[in-house]
């Protein structure tokens, strides 16, 4: 497989990185003769083998078996890239929802709000929606077990568990004033592949696809025909912001929707013969010539790249955005013992104008030992399938590069600490039935009330600046003149630092209203709200719209 529960003895975890060890040790002495590998591999393993065993029992200090054993993989494992990795049966199921999309649970995405683990978003029709969980609530109990200092991994795979199974959850929400409990059923939660598609104008269509789990492609098909069967769709805009990767199979079944039956879309190589793979399309493209654009950041990666890097080479799609990640590297998932899996790089992938989009080469550091990144000025250039110029390493460059503006410190720290985020679960709680298109003057001052109640400061980029000239004036004995200037110019910021509601108020308006829509029309509320201040979708719309244009960029 590509991919772009139970105590054990120490005997057992032995066996385990045994495996392991075999297969590390393969890769890494390949170029030697069968024999000497075959010995190396032997002589190794005993050595391992003797000292995990001679500390595990004879250490002065007792230690525990398994997660010494665990230290020792980690430790191998760390010497390679960060995508290598070991996963034990406990974690298996995030094997399971990267490549299926699927996983038994309670149907809610949690993280980390302003230091505490909260539930993020909710998702349509599973069991916590129904039972009336919403974004913001903080689990305190789950099963009966207290998750406070817990991790947002281990509060999550409480949650998790065979469909079917119940579940209780105690949680603590904003404006209520004792717990709450809830009792939940977990269910088989299919992950969607596309999280919204729509028209975002005039015959412009949208889809926005956020990761490659097995039925990528088919969502993506069954997107575009709904968008056909509803209006007439002269562009497309295929939204892969954010999108991490999965599959490589996945991103190749994206690529032939678009492209002509046996294009190259992909091949890879690697140190062993069946590392080297061409991947075809082998599909009727359901959208063959419907113009097209490619949304990146420097979050779109791995499948993200194929298929954004392929629909370039081929001159199919213009990429709009930022560069991309720049992860080249394929993995293959090895099962070992006792349900536990080892995650390996196996191949690079090289898109079909001959490109690696690798950027980190991860065996060679440099003198600090940081990782070695090839300088652009180093990259070799190579030609789309209309010539036109394109480079290795780095990840994908864009075709019409878009930096999405930076939020001003008032409105960073507001995001820092969560304050966008808690207001609208509290004022969605205390305003239920209360419609919340736009936000009004009074939804605002709630907003101010609340950052005062909550005792809100920032610091403005010029005071860290003249804070520091102030240092440097007094260690240089500046005159006091001079010193009594720059006193003043800190009063003066300060005066304007509390017009910073006033300043920033368009970025607040807009970043609560995107937050209230959420809560009101969930994620597809969230991503609609979006809409009206996203500098590259209004790139990529209006390169669809001057189709003069979207040509002489395609080089046609």
């Amino acid at each position: 497989m590509n991919v772009a529960n139970g105590k054990r003895t120490w005997e057992q975890r032995i066996a385990v990185i045994g495996v392991g060890l075999a297969v590390l040790l393969f890769s890494g002495f390949m170029m030697a003769p069968e024999s000497s590998l075959l010995l190396k591999i032997s002589k190794s393993i005993d050595v391992f083998g003797r000292v995990y065993k001679e500390v595990a029992t004879s250490y002065v200090d007792e230690i525990d078996p398994e997660k010494f054993m665990e230290a020792g993989i980690d430790g191998m494992l760390e010497t390679l890239d960060p995508y290598t990795v070991y996963i034990d049966k406990d974690n298996g199921d995030e094997v399971d929802l990267m490549t299926n999309g699927k996983y038994g649970g309670i149907g809610v995405t949690i993280g980390m709000r302003d230091g505490a683990v909260r539930v993020i978003s909710v998702m349509d029709g599973y069991s916590a929606q129904r039972q009336g969980i919403v974004p913001g609530d903080r689990f305190i109990e789950i099963g009966g077990s207290k998750v406070t200092g817990l991790k947002p991994d281990e509060i999550r795979n409480l949650t998790r568990g065979e469909p079917g199974s119940e579940v209780k959850v105690l949680v603590e929400r904003e404006g209520e004033p004792k717990p709450l409990e809830f009792v939940l059923i977990r269910e088989e939660i299919q992950v969607k592949n596309v999280t919204y598609s729509g028209m975002v104008g005039d015959g412009i269509g949208y889809v926005r696809l956020e990761r490659f789990s097995r039925r990528a492609g088919d969502e993506l098909r069954q997107a575009i025909k709904e968008l056909r069967l509803n209006s007439e769709v002269r562009g497309l805009v295929l939204d892969l912001r954010g999108n991490p990767g999965g599959l490589l199979d996945a991103a190749v079944d994206v690529v032939s929707k678009f492209v002509p039956r046996g294009s190259m879309v992909v091949n890879t190589r690697g140190r062993r013969p069946e590392a080297e793979k061409k991947y075809l399309s082998v599909e009727e493209p359901l959208a063959p010539s419907l113009p097209l654009v490619v949304l990146t950041d420097r979050n779109s990666a791995s499948a993200s790249e194929i298929v954004a890097g392929s629909l370039q080479d081929l001159d199919r799609a213009l990429i709009v955005g930022t560069r991309t990640f720049g992860k080249g590297l394929v993995q293959t998932i090895v099962p070992l013992n006792y349900g536990a899996q080892l995650k390996i790089t196996t191949a690079r992938y090289y898109i079909p104008s001959g490109r690696s989009i690798q950027e980190i080469d991860y065996m060679h550091r440099d003198k600090n030992g940081i990782f070695v990144v090839t300088p652009d000025s180093l990259r070799r250039e190579f030609k789309t399938s209309r010539g036109r110029k394109v480079y290795e390493l780095g990840g994908i460059t864009p075709d019409s590069a878009v930096e999405l503006e930076a939020d001003g410190p008032m409105v960073r720290e507001l995001h820092r600490k969560s304050l966008f985020f808690k207001f609208a679960n509290r004022y969605v709680n205390e305003h239920k039935g209360d419609s919340i298109a736009v936000v009004t003057p009074a939804i605002l001052q709630a907003f101010r009330t609340y950052l005062e109640k909550e005792k809100f400061d920032f610091q403005e980029d010029s005071e860290k600046h003249v804070s520091e000239l102030r240092k440097i004036a007094d260690r240089s004995h500046y005159s006091a003149e001079v010193l009594n200037d720059i006193d003043h110019l800190t009063k003066m910021l300060e005066k304007e630092k509390v017009r910073g509601f006033e300043r920033y108020q368009q970025a607040i308006e807009e970043e609560l209203r995107i937050e209230l829509l959420a809560r009101v029309r969930g994620e597809r509320g969230r991503i609609e709200a979006s809409f009206r201040t996203d500098q590259q979708l209004s790139v990529a719309t209006a390169l669809l719209r001057d189709q003069k244009q979207y040509s002489k960029r395609l080089g046609g």
